[in-house]
């Protein structure tokens, strides 16, 4: 039996598309080689090679099983958690509640894999927001209070409990009455459950960032917010969720149960949260004074720096999910 049996025909087509469409860029890159020698293009190839890693290593998870794919992206919330507080200096006496913070993430999953929806959206906004400041009280250190738990919080919602909604995407099944249209229990090609959903996720929130990318550098001049990011442009903005909702358009129907328009609505969501998201950690970088949140990623920076976008764009496309078919 293959790896991919499970999944449906169309989540193994667009991991195929994908692969194909990285092959055709490492084919180009090759080619501009060899018409100009002494062009530059180290980052373009890392940024490619680092591609084929991340897709690789994000269809095997899906493959596997549903719980792989929860502990992945598990994984990479404590990667990304790691990285945002490796950025902020913290205080000695904050040490001894970190512990409990990077704790918060096994359980933040936990939620996910056993598909406890009550406990899930409360843990960390209610009793996480509420344990971690009275556990810094008890150390009795007041100076920096404010800073050190605000800087706690905003990292734990950001990369833990954001990223998690990605995950609980995983937890939607063919059939299920509950949160499913009932016509789609007799899509047998469907029958790979929120799988489709989360690949549909990702797809469109890795391809807003290209997009609105190529779309800045072809038509972009005037700036959105330079003082945040410099390269952000009008023209890449409108460009790149135009693209955005026009891909949504042309997937969505055909690998998830979403029809036409709750398939655009949900580009157009991506493509203006992915924005937001990546003005988001840009702000913050720029208020640290650094480039990349770190090198995890050669050619992205990293983990984080990868996915900012989808820090915005995971709750909203959850809840918008959960509110038209929950």
């Amino acid at each position: 039996m293959s790896l991919f049996d499970h999944l449906s025909t169309e989540i193994c087509l667009t991991f195929a598309a994908i692969a194909g469409l990285l092959l055709l860029a490492n084919v180009i890159l090759i080619l501009r080689k060899r018409a100009d020698p002494d062009r530059d293009d180290t980052e373009l190839v890392l940024r490619v090679r680092t591609w084929w890693i991340i897709v690789g290593c994000f269809a095997f998870m899906v493959a596997v099983s549903r719980t792989t794919a929860v502990a992945f992206l598990g994984f990479v919330s404590f990667l990304a958690f790691k990285e945002f507080l490796s950025l902020i200096p913290t205080r000695r006496a904050d040490h001894r509640v970190l512990f409990w913070a990077y704790l918060a993430i096994p359980f933040q999953y936990c939620w996910v894999a056993i598909a406890w929806f009550g406990m899930f959206v409360i843990f960390i906004p209610v009793y996480m927001f509420l344990g971690l400041p009275t556990r810094m009280v008890l150390i009795g250190e007041t100076k920096g209070f404010l800073r050190a738990i605000g800087t706690v919080q905003w990292g734990l919602m950001t990369t833990v409990f954001s990223l998690s909604h990605a995950a609980m995407l995983m937890m939607i099944q063919p059939g299920d009455s509950a949160r499913v249209p009932a016509v789609w229990a007799d899509e047998a090609s469907k029958a790979s459950g929120g799988a489709a959903l989360l690949v549909l996720l990702v797809l469109l929130t890795q391809f807003n960032d290209v997009a609105q990318f190529c779309w800045g550098k072809t038509i972009g001049k005037r700036k959105v917010i330079p003082k945040v990011s410099p390269g952000k442009t009008v023209g890449g903005l409108i460009g790149g969720i135009a693209s955005t909702v026009a891909l949504a358009a042309c997937v969505g129907p055909w690998l998830t149960f979403l029809d036409l328009p709750r398939s655009l609505l949900a580009g157009l969501i991506i493509g203006v949260a992915g924005f937001a998201g990546d003005l988001s950690i840009s702000a913050l970088k720029r208020d640290l004074g650094v480039k990349d949140a770190g090198h995890t990623l050669p050619g992205h920076g990293g983990v984080l720096d990868r996915v900012d976008s989808l820090t915005y764009t995971a709750p909203l496309f959850f809840h918008f999910i959960y509110y038209c078919y929950g």
